[in-house]
């Protein structure tokens, strides 16, 4: 919660963050998500995916995105495509005064 809170400040004060992140939290709170893989090693190197959060969830084409439409409780890409806790990326959110309801629906962690 602090760590999040952090870096919207930041964000806010004009500053660019990058973060390098497997904690869904994280993820799901991102402006933009740039997925590296396919796989893990030499499998991995490749961007297999680059967009919002809200993206990844609805194309659920990387197992990345895969893990975080679970965690945002997004039923699978064929009954929903997107989900509300992962819409708007977070400098939207924040500039509407909209809370992205991130973990699991709630409001941000």
């Amino acid at each position: 919660r602090q760590l999040l809170g952090l870096l919207d400040r930041l964000v806010d004060s004009g500053k660019s963050v990058i973060v390098i992140e497997h904690n869904q939290a994280v993820m799901a709170h991102a402006d933009w998500i740039i997925d590296l893989g396919p796989g893990a090693g030499h499998d991995g190197g490749r961007i297999v995916f680059e967009g919002t959060p809200a993206e990844l969830v609805a194309a659920q084409s990387t197992l990345t995105g895969q893990h975080l439409a679970a965690y945002v409780g997004s039923a699978p890409k064929s009954a929903k495509t997107t989900t509300q806790a992962a819409a708007a990326p977070a400098s939207q959110a924040r500039a509407t005064g909209e809370s992205k309801g991130r973990a699991k629906g709630k409001a941000r962690a």
